[in-house]
């Protein structure tokens, strides 16, 4: 199999990929509230701005050769944030205005991170959007033209507390601009196995576009685009939630003994796992039974592309009961790069009861067989409901937890060609 989201309808990747969108924006929402008690609030800056400035330049470059983005304007940079895990659509309501090849701006209507800072006070606030966003921005952009610098019109704390657009931002290619300096251990994320994972190409057959090498518009609607087009985006953005996350650990490992890394990261995990789950099945309208958290599974980005993670999803009757057979292949990139399926142990199962207890509170996994190969899980039910775990109780603190998408109707061009 290519890809596992081959599965699904053109409608349904289309429902799908802006939930991938914005689970990966919320892969910090469950991932920094840990790193914040065990390095204070200028330590998960630093992590943060670590891991945006580690990741973002390999995704973005994978999605532009993807879908054959394949100048280097400000058009470019912006069709870039449009497919970038850390400006989902809506949630995170970019605006884009483009004078000239050289020159543009963006301001946002609604920014659903500010939402989820701003009850933390100003000092929060600050490091958002002002110590994070100026190297990270500048980090994405550079992945179309190193020559780009976004910089700020305004920006929050908002004065008055209400102010909308609650940002703005320019963004000028200039050849005297400097390139910024590439992190110290860049290399460690864009050398991964998850850098480098070959995926299909894109078949341009049936109806839809099969790239975006067409005018900027000013929203994605991603129903125009063809089903080919919609696996390869998804299969995409599955992977930036991974290259995220490698980005993550790099960045907390260089800060923390390695005991603490491994305890931070599997409560990132559980966090992110759980959330993601519940909104998948939410969003396809499946049920919370075997069959549902079969689905769940073979779509989770946790466990996708399927080139870079290797697992089996299969379900079985005993009894007259379904359990959910989950067996996880050791020898693939995902285990290899120490992303999520490594995480997985014998002794180490809280993400997935985080995951699989989101589709119906009363499944529960269990180890039958752990091998140098493979570590291979059942999932049953249980006769009482689990509670809630800690982990996926903090990451819903984001009002992403709960945000519905709408129909904004068809897209307008941006630039004219």
């Amino acid at each position: 199999m290519t890809s596992r989201y081959e599965s699904l309808t053109r409608t349904e990747l289309a429902v799908l990929i802006p939930e991938l969108l914005l689970c990966g924006h919320l892969i910090d929402r469950s991932g920094m509230a840990h790193v914040l008690g065990a390095l204070g609030r200028e330590g998960m800056t630093a992590v943060a701005i670590e891991e945006w400035q580690l990741a973002s330049p390999v995704y973005t470059r994978r999605m532009r050769r993807a879908l054959g983005i394949d100048g280097d304007g400000v058009a470019e940079i912006f069709k870039g944030f449009q497919l970038d895990i850390g400006a989902p659509p809506q949630f995170m309501d970019f605006r884009y205005r483009v004078s000239d090849h050289d020159h543009g701006e963006f301001h946002l209507d609604h920014c659903g991170a500010l939402a989820d800072v701003e009850p933390m006070g100003t000092e929060f606030v600050v490091s958002m959007c002002h110590d994070i966003e100026d190297p990270t921005f500048d980090a994405t952009a550079l992945a179309t033209n190193p020559q780009a610098q976004v910089r700020p019109v305004h920006r929050p704390p908002r004065v008055p507390a209400d102010r909308t657009p609650v940002c703005a931002w320019t963004v000028v290619i200039d050849p005297a601009h400097e390139p910024p300096t590439p992190h110290e251990r860049a290399h460690l994320v864009a050398g991964s196995e998850a850098a480098a994972v070959a995926l299909a190409p894109i078949e341009p057959e049936g109806e839809g576009l099969h790239d975006y090498s067409g005018p900027l518009l000013n929203d994605l609607r991603f129903g125009d685009f063809s089903r080919a087009a919609l696996v390869r985006i998804a299969d995409e953005v599955a992977l930036q939630h991974h290259l995220l996350t490698l980005g993550y650990r790099t960045a907390v490992a260089a800060r923390t003994d390695p005991d603490t890394t491994l305890d931070i990261v599997g409560k990132q995990f559980a966090g992110i796992a759980g959330l993601t789950a519940e909104r998948l099945r939410n969003a396809l309208g499946l049920g919370d039974d075997a069959a549902a958290l079969a689905k769940v599974l073979r779509l989770h980005p946790a466990f996708n592309p399927a080139p870079y993670v290797d697992i089996d999803v299969s379900t079985e009757t005993s009894g007259g009961a379904q359990t959910v057979q989950l067996r996880i292949g050791r020898g693939c990139g995902a285990v290899d790069d120490g992303a999520w399926a490594a995480l997985l142990t014998p002794d180490r199962l809280e993400p997935l009861n985080a995951l699989v207890r989101a589709v119906n509170p009363h499944f529960h996994a269990v180890v039958r067989e752990a091998t140098d190969c493979a570590l291979t899980i059942e999932i049953a039910r249980a006769a009482t409901p689990f509670r809630e775990s800690t982990e996926v109780a903090i990451t819903r603190f984001s009002t992403g937890a709960a945000f519905a998408f709408t129909d904004r109707g068809i897209p307008l061009p941006l630039t004219v060609r």
